[in-house]
């Protein structure tokens, strides 16, 4: 009775079975999920080391004209007033290069900034309570730019209405930047509009930051990156991204929306809320591919193992559980030479290899396994597609939800199309076995 039992729920006994080893087959992907966490935090640790020898992430702020007050100097904290430009005109040119550590690559830019405008004549009366021009030391009036790493500067020419003038590493007594230049400038109380001219060349890594502290603002940024990304507290007017020629983008901003006055006295000023950014960074880099991948493992895998049961029973064949199992490391073992291989090359030709070299594996194992090259062939060019839809998946980042579950619905169709052929009310124990 009990092996009568056995011999008529034999199918389902070994549909149990298939699931269990999907599952089990999820311990090693967890793994490989591990390691491509560790090879990311590696690679972070190289480019941190990178950005500390080239050159961090710049952010310009300016130029600002800072003009201490009067009678505060005997042991007071001294106290400043701080001008913002009335027109201010950035153009930059961020030149991107690749530098490694190892087997890791990293974008970091040479940039050429060119700084023009004016200040409107300075009208300090109601700027704070007891501070008026005939209280401000404009004997000491200095131009300050914010610069995050100093490390990076490596060209600093300057002209005060027509005049140079010459920039040094800023003093710290003030508190308008943490690192910064200065430059000390001839200014008169009742002078009328006063222009700069400022070139500077900075070198840095990963994005750069403008802040846009003009009453009207215009930026203008070029680079010969291909795959920019732009940020901060507004987008551009306009942007040309070319596929060779990099891109060009444009903001034009006044100061109306901004979160500070154009001229203020006292500590802690912050220019930074309306910032622009540039990110120099791949759309989806190599390891975030790669996880993407490994997260659709147990589809690759139980679809196939779909397939090969199909096949159990529209052909009357039977799959050995062991061979199952082989199977379903070398669809494991995919990932691993997808990261390996993604580390020397480019993704993409990366994931073709691995492709090839695993569905070739398993095309010449089935057709072994079956006897019949045909089997193996259909069972391949159903792997292949697979791996032609994870691929256009993972690629995608807008379209990837959309994709996918349009894909998983044409396989779900598909799968109960072929059901609809096995008469499960006729199955019985299979005759033939297969040996692994």
């Amino acid at each position: 009775m009990e092996e009568k039992w056995t011999k008529r729920y034999a199918y389902a006994i070994k549909a149990a079975i298939v699931l269990v080893m999907v599952i089990v087959l999820l311990i090693p992907m967890q793994m490989i999920d591990s390691m491509i966490t560790e090879r990311s935090s590696r690679q972070e640790e190289a480019m941190k080391d990178i950005s500390s020898k080239w050159g961090e992430a710049q952010t310009l702020t300016g130029p600002v004209l800072v003009v201490p007050v009067k009678g505060e100097e005997n042991g007071q904290r001294r106290r400043y007033a701080y001008f913002l430009p009335d027109q201010l005109e950035i153009n930059g040119d961020l030149q991107s290069h690749n530098r490694s550590r190892g087997i890791y690559n990293m974008a970091v830019y040479t940039s050429a900034i060119k700084l023009k405008g004016s200040f409107k004549r300075l009208v300090t009366d109601g700027l704070t309570a007891g501070i008026t021009t005939g209280n401000l030391n404009f004997a000491e009036a200095y131009l300050a730019i914010g610069v995050t790493d100093l490390r990076g500067a490596k060209e600093m020419k300057a002209a005060w209405n027509g005049s140079p003038v010459v920039f040094v590493q800023g003093t710290g007594d003030d508190d308008l930047f943490a690192s910064s230049i200065q430059a000390k400038v001839p200014v008169a109380g009742d002078s009328t509009d006063q222009h700069f001219d400022i070139n500077l060349s900075l070198r840095g890594s990963r994005q750069f930051n403008f802040s846009p502290i003009g009453a009207n603002t215009t930026i203008n940024v070029s680079s010969n990156w291909t795959s920019p990304s732009f940020d901060g507290a507004v987008l551009p007017e306009t942007r040309s991204i070319g596929s060779d020629s990099g891109f060009i983008a444009k903001w034009e901003m006044l100061s109306i929306g901004a979160s500070f006055p154009q001229s203020s006295s006292g500590n802690h000023v912050k220019l930074n809320g309306s910032d622009v950014s540039v990110k120099l960074w791949p759309a989806i880099d190599t390891y975030q591919q790669s996880l993407r991948s490994v997260k659709y493992a147990v589809l690759i895998i139980g679809l196939t193992f779909l397939l090969f049961y199909f096949i159990e029973l529209l052909q009357q064949r039977t799959v050995h559980p062991l061979q199952y199992m082989l199977i379903g490391l070398a669809l494991c073992v995919f990932y691993t030479l997808l990261i390996a291989i993604s580390e020397q090359l480019n993704f993409t030709i990366a994931y073709i290899i691995a492709s090839i070299m695993t569905v070739g594996l398993i095309v010449f194992y089935l057709a072994s396994v079956f006897k019949n090259l045909r089997t193996g062939l259909g069972i391949g060019g159903a792997l292949a597609g697979l791996y032609a839809f994870l691929y256009v998946i993972i690629r995608s980042e807008d379209q990837a939800l959309l994709m996918g579950s349009i894909g998983l619905f044409v396989i779900l169709a598909t799968v109960m199309f072929i059901s609809r052929r096995i008469r499960w009310e006729q199955l019985s124990a299979p005759s033939a076995s297969i040996q692994p």
